[in-house]
């Protein structure tokens, strides 16, 4: 009697590695779907890292005494006040400025009247736009700082935001007569003319 053959199925391994491929192939293309992209990641890391800037908070002050913490120019201080620092910008004068000629002059002259030690500044409570306090400073032997540097010859009298101050005018005077400070030079150069021309040249330089 003849042994009947076995049906052997054609192709069996071929078709088995192809269903493999296909399994292997429908795992990654959905963890590829699922997985974030590279910049989504980014942006939600950066997302969760940013803060929001907190606005210091502007106090309003009239009349108030403080310790000189800083001197940034003539005409300009650091006055330390209840625990926290305020920018204080000298009214009715303006100081050379520090590249200018005697502008450091202007600043070490403030520096010895008050630096370390309590003043009282007044203020009619309104700031600059760089949210200086702009104000009279006086120290506690009674030296008003803002006419001392009128009288050394190492401020001008800002006419243009101080009217009805005919007493600083001669204050200016008289320096200017006596060839004090800044006015031993020729021909001194308003500070706010020399901001000005500073910021001609670099816009013609930008151009």
């Amino acid at each position: 009697m003849a042994r009947q053959r076995r049906y052997k199925p054609k192709f069996g391994i071929v078709t088995l590695l192809v269903l493999l491929a296909l399994a292997v192939f429908y795992n990654y293309y959905n963890k590829s779907q699922n997985t974030p992209r590279p910049e989504q990641v980014k942006e939600k890391r950066t997302k969760k890292v940013r803060k929001p800037k907190e606005l210091k908070e502007l106090r309003y002050l009239t009349v108030f005494t403080g310790k000189v913490i800083g001197i940034k120019d003539g005409d300009t201080f650091e006055v330390l006040y209840d625990g926290a620092s305020e920018r204080i910008r000298l009214a009715d004068i303006d100081c050379p400025e520090k590249s200018q000629a005697f502008g450091k002059n202007a600043r070490q002259y403030a520096s010895d009247l008050c630096f370390g030690k309590t003043v009282t500044v007044s203020s009619n409570g309104k700031r600059d736009r760089y949210n200086r306090i702009v104000g009279t400073i006086v120290t506690k032997d009674g030296v008003n700082v803002n006419e001392a540097l009128l009288k050394a010859g190492l401020a001008w009298h800002y006419k243009q935001y101080s009217k009805n101050h005919p007493e600083l005018s001669d204050l200016e005077e008289q320096a200017r007569q006596s060839q004090l400070g800044l006015w031993a030079d020729k021909k001194p150069v308003a500070p706010w003319d020399w901001r000005k021309n500073k910021r001609k040249k670099k816009t013609a330089a930008a151009i």
